[in-house]
């Protein structure tokens, strides 16, 4: 039996017993699926079908739509490059982060800061403001294009912005954006501005980003 098959398996017998699972041990149950489809069932894959395309003379990307006990479906995408399909997950996960442990404050904060948002204008004077900053981040950054946000590097608390991986410590502050992809909002309106600014000049998107009340 494959390590696949043993998850489920166990996964299976703990839902028979009546154990609901943690979202701890969900995120665990799935980072382990993915590490094994990366690297025990694409490889497979892989070895498949490169002899069917030594035939090919030119570019493609291929995108396989799977669904258990459903027949596969394969098509042709017209782009040449996976990193321009934004739905398509990428599963080179990234290393996970070893935080520094910290013990309880010995001083309170003395006052909490007003809570903002943020506001980004197009070009075109359209705008992008959901009903708080971490979700205009979010929505920012998906206009932008994930995979393109994503090759920037950017990094919070060594937390990658747009990360293939839910990270131990700030995993409650990523929101998945597209399958497999995580936009970190662990920061402060000041900090998200910083980075929408870094991501519009690198990327040539004509924002104007500003915080409001």
């Amino acid at each position: 039996m494959s390590r696949l098959s043993d998850l489920y398996k166990a996964m299976e017998t703990l839902r028979k017993e009546g154990l609901s699972l943690n979202e701890d041990l969900e995120r665990q149950v799935s980072e382990l699926e993915e590490n094994i489809i990366k690297k025990e069932i694409l490889p497979v894959v892989t070895e498949t079908i490169e002899p069917a395309l030594k035939q090919v003379q030119r570019d493609l990307v291929l995108v396989v739509d799977y669904h258990p006990g459903e027949p596969i479906s394969v098509a042709l995408s017209r782009k040449t490059n996976i990193t321009e399909l934004i739905q398509a997950k990428r599963l080179e996960l990234d290393p996970a982060v070893t935080h520094k442990e910290f013990g309880p404050r010995k001083n309170k904060a003395k006052r909490i800061a007003p809570r903002t948002g943020l506001c980004i204008y197009r070009k075109d004077g359209s705008f992008i403001q959901e009903r708080n900053a971490a979700m205009t981040f979010i929505s920012a950054i998906v206009e932008a294009g994930l995979v393109r946000v994503r090759e920037l590097n950017l990094k919070f608390c060594r937390v990658n912005i747009v990360s293939t991986t839910i990270d131990k410590k700030y995993g409650r502050a990523q929101h998945e954006a597209a399958p497999g992809l995580y936009v970190l909002t662990h920061s402060s309106t000041m900090d998200k501005k910083k980075m929408l600014d870094r991501i519009n000049k690198a990327l040539e998107m004509g924002w104007t980003v500003e915080i409001v009340k």
